[in-house]
């Protein structure tokens, strides 16, 4: 059953992280819905938000892909499934 999920994710030093991150998540393109990044450039820090809709297991590899990139912290919430 596909649910709709949104990941949170925190980059620590974007110019380092962020390269491995796009990589990781064009390769989920087929599930991703929507992404919003707002940069907090006096902080070296960028904050990302994906808005996904898949089956679960994917919604987990992308988020595990994910949280394995040193620098990237990542939270996500998923919706109940619905009827």
């Amino acid at each position: 059953m596909k649910r709709i999920a949104v990941v949170g994710a925190v980059l620590e030093d974007p110019a380092r992280t962020q390269k491995a991150f796009n990589e990781v998540v064009s390769t989920y393109k087929g599930i991703v819905k929507g992404r919003m990044g707002v940069p907090f450039e006096d902080e070296n820090v960028a904050v990302i938000s994906i808005t996904v809709q898949a089956e679960l297991d994917d919604i987990n590899a992308l988020t595990g892909k994910l949280g394995n990139i040193p620098g990237v912290t990542v939270k996500t919430a998923v919706s109940g499934g619905g009827k």
